[in-house]
């Protein structure tokens, strides 16, 4: 059995001269085309046993982090909500790799319980298939059921193995599922079923200032999008030009239209929300369309200088859409002192009301805890001095935002949050610090610390103003004294 020394010294040995060999594009420029294709065949191989390392790493991470070992489990203890997190911050990758890879190393480990899945975790120990494509013939094919027997789908298992190194997963996917549906025609309803419960909308931040919207759609569902879609960019696409009346000039006007069909469907599908939103808001909490929060500092906005940040988006947008975006949406105007301070409505309430949490988050921006990134709207706010416990009062300055999450674990695992100079820190329970170091919590709202910046630098010209004029003064009252000493 191989040792855990044994195990890291072969890792950081294959590491080495993998790095040994790693080609340069002049290296590859030099080789014929043979040589080139071989080059890239030996190159994907290695790929996939690097995955497959990956792999069997994160299911031993999921076993650690066990959803039953609560916050003991290796995760939690690390500071990850979940082993695809962890997997994610420890191998650089993305959150659906991260997933990918422990649930095909689930597979792997586990494949005495997943008997017709047994040549796909082989297929991915040896090499011959990667983790994307074991992770497309599984979901793909299913589990057995009362009309589909697990012989029958690890038969099918083995011919789409065979096929793998000519299919990408996406295709993979979709010759597996042909695969299950030719076996299971009375599965058809049942599957379809299972694709409708799991619709969902998702909207995830990206580094570079845009927000990427995941609409899983179920078939009928898409459909009816697709409908929409294609009435909107049908004649910037190619599509039918068989149209006469009002659509024909409509057709015209969108071939003519400088957009782009993806600027164009985005445009349309906003303008389709906004408008449905006023029109029937009833499935919506509040009424008519969009509201939009944007923070700005006075002096910016009377200056018409600067930027502004839109709650919930670290990115800044320019004065002039701020002035648009405030003409046509609801705004609110949030005020900062010199020292960030906004609103107190002092004890008579006991929730923090709708313009308090506005005013938490222009000052927070966002949950206060560590590195979490989730935004004012997913946030509660917390009396960091207990409403019953400490008589503590709905004040501005005695709340902050945290998400639901980091929420829970602040009042489960006794660790407290505490007001000190103006400044917010996080103290640990003894069981995880038993020194109890405070962890400084610095706000994150990119506006507020724009208005901070702009008083001090005020404060300065006014101290450079002020030493100016003290030193003229100085200078005439010297310039005074010579005189009276002449005259004398």
């Amino acid at each position: 059995m191989t040792t855990t020394t044994d195990l890291l010294a072969e890792y950081s040995a294959a590491s080495v001269s993998l790095a040994s060999v790693a080609p340069c594009a002049a290296d590859l420029a030099a080789l014929p085309d043979a040589a080139l294709l071989e080059a890239g065949r030996v190159a994907a191989e290695n790929l996939r046993l690097a995955q497959k390392t990956v792999a069997v790493f994160a299911a031993e991470t999921a076993v650690r982090s066990a959803p039953e070992l609560g916050h003991a489990g290796l995760a939690q203890k690390a500071g990850f909500r979940t082993p695809e997190l962890m997997v994610r911050a420890t191998t650089g990758s993305t959150l659906r790799e991260a997933s990918t890879s422990v649930r095909v190393g689930g597979l792997m480990r586990h494949s005495a319980q997943l008997p017709w899945l047994e040549a796909v975790g082989a297929a991915v120990d040896s090499g011959a298939i990667s983790v994307g494509a074991a992770d497309a013939i599984r979901s793909g094919l299913g589990a057995p059921s009362a009309s589909v027997s697990a012989q029958a789908l690890a038969a099918a298992a083995n011919e789409l193995c065979a096929s793998a190194a000519h299919l990408d997963p996406d295709r993979l996917f979709k010759r597996a599922r042909e695969a299950r549906d030719s076996l299971d025609v009375a599965g058809v309803a049942k599957r379809e079923h299972a694709l409708y419960e799991a619709r969902g909308l998702r909207l995830f931040d990206r580094p570079n200032g845009m927000t990427h919207a995941s609409w899983e759609m179920d078939p009928l569902s898409a459909a009816r999008f697709r409908e929409l879609y294609d009435r909107a960019t049908s004649p910037k696409r190619g599509g039918p030009r068989f149209v006469s009346g009002s659509n024909a000039q409509l057709a015209d006007d969108k071939l003519r239209d400088e957009r782009t069909a993806e600027q164009l469907a985005s445009d349309v599908m906003l303008q389709l929300l906004e408008s449905g939103a006023d029109a029937d808001s009833s499935q919506l909490l509040g009424t008519g369309g969009p509201v939009v929060r944007i923070l700005v500092t006075a002096d910016d906005l009377e200056a018409s200088r600067g930027f502004g940040v839109l709650e919930g988006n670290a990115e800044s947008v320019s004065i002039a859409t701020v002035e648009a975006a405030m003409c046509s949406a609801t705004s609110v105007e949030v005020t900062v002192d010199r020292n960030g301070k906004v609103l107190d409505l002092g004890r008579e309430q006991r929730l923090y009301s709708r313009l308090q949490r506005i005013a938490l988050a222009a000052r927070d921006g966002g949950c206060m805890w560590g590195d979490c990134e989730r935004p004012p709207s997913w946030c509660e706010a917390h009396h960091i001095k207990h409403w019953k416990r400490d008589g503590g009062r709905t004040d501005i300055d005695e709340g902050v935002l945290l998400c639901k999450h980091h929420h829970l674990v602040l009042h489960d695992h006794g660790w407290e949050i505490v007001r000190d100079g103006g400044e917010y820190y996080l103290v640990p329970p003894a069981t995880i610090d038993p020194q109890r170091t405070r962890r400084h919590l610095p706000s994150k709202s990119r506006a507020l610390r724009r208005a901070l910046a702009q008083f001090e630098m005020a404060r300065e010209v006014v101290q450079a103003d002020s030493a100016a004029q003290a030193a003229e003064v100085g200078q005439a009252h010297s310039a005074a004294q010579a005189g009276e000493g002449v005259a004398e």
